[in-house]
């Protein structure tokens, strides 16, 4: 019980760290954000745990696969909100079209049978 915790801690403190860097300079909160960071730390906990290398590379694999629609979120959000669309409104919308684009680029990569 104490490890979780200890992930949860130390998964939790980054969040907030970053949170508090990006209300102070948005391009430094960018660049932390922008690295890889809640995969990194799946995959030292996978190791930690003692997950085989093969399901770790499996799992770093299908990250890269899924990052590629998630940039869309970051190109239609600040479009809705510089077009003064209200931010939740605008924030559902992104969710919605990324949700869309995994749907399809999974759909894409099973037609030429590409696992995720």
């Amino acid at each position: 019980m104490a490890y979780y915790l200890v992930k949860l801690l130390i998964s939790a403190l980054i969040v907030v760290l970053v949170s508090e860097i990006a209300k102070r300079s948005s391009l430094l909160g960018a660049l932390i954000a922008s690295l890889p960071l809640t995969s990194l730390l799946a995959l030292i906990w996978m190791r930690v745990e003692k997950v085989e290398s093969q399901r770790i590379a499996a799992f770093s694999s299908s990250i890269f696969w899924l990052v590629l629609p998630s940039l869309l979120f970051f190109i239609v959000l600040p479009l809705l909100l510089r077009r003064n669309i209200p931010f939740w409104l605008g924030i559902s919308i992104a969710c919605g079209i990324t949700a869309l684009s995994y749907i399809l680029l999974t759909s894409i990569l099973r037609y030429f049978h590409i696992e995720l």
